[in-house]
């Protein structure tokens, strides 16, 4: 059965790729607005884990639903959660089994269960989150123990997330003070292989 899993390069959607392998047909899909070309982080991370790829192009007014979203209320959780959502929509229409690497203590983004029941009833699939069970202690034994990752300060960390895009989107129309002041400094990973 073919799965597509959401995938920015990081630690939880590779380690969901790992956990899902054994039980489907995975394929890596990054959604991205054309804005930067980071998706091609994700490409490289998933031949990396040996995973095949694909990316979609979501419209220009999810991008600006979002950035407004996030300038408005000077965080990005509403506005990131806005996108993935957006996203899973999207790969809903084209796999039978649709996954995320959303785990237990997310902050965003998240599936809420009605969320999750929703896009399955609508569009006749299965919605899977391996690590929903999972705290971030861990993943991060699993991801020690598995995969070769580098991380660094969100900004630097070249992957294939929502937030890169958001980020400049934002930046183009309100300036590097409106990103600075609505995301705040975290820690980004992208993965580079198995380990």
């Amino acid at each position: 059965m073919e799965c597509g899993l959401l995938f920015s390069a990081g630690k939880d959607s590779s380690l969901s790729a790992l956990l899902l392998e054994e039980f489907y047909d995975v394929t890596l899909v990054t959604a991205h607005f054309g804005i930067t070309d980071d998706w091609k982080y994700a490409r490289e991370a998933a031949e990396s884990l040996g995973f095949d790829f694909v990316s979609v192009e979501l419209d220009a007014e999810t991008a600006d639903a979002a950035a407004e979203r996030i300038h408005e209320d000077g965080f990005p959780r509403a506005g990131i959660q806005q996108v993935h959502e957006a996203a899973l929509e999207v790969v809903a229409a084209e796999y039978d089994v649709i996954a995320d690497g959303t785990r237990r203590d997310d902050r965003v983004p998240t599936v809420s269960r009605a969320v999750a029941q929703s896009l399955e009833d609508r569009h006749g699939v299965d919605y899977v989150a391996p690590l929903s069970g999972f705290g971030r202690g861990a993943i991060d034994d699993l991801v020690e123990s598995h995969l070769t990752v580098e991380s660094g300060p969100s900004e630097t960390i070249q992957k294939g997330d929502y937030e890169t895009e958001l980020r400049e989107r934002i930046r183009s129309r309100w300036g590097q003070t409106a990103v600075e002041d609505a995301f705040p400094d975290h820690e980004q990973t992208r993965v580079t292989g198995r380990g």
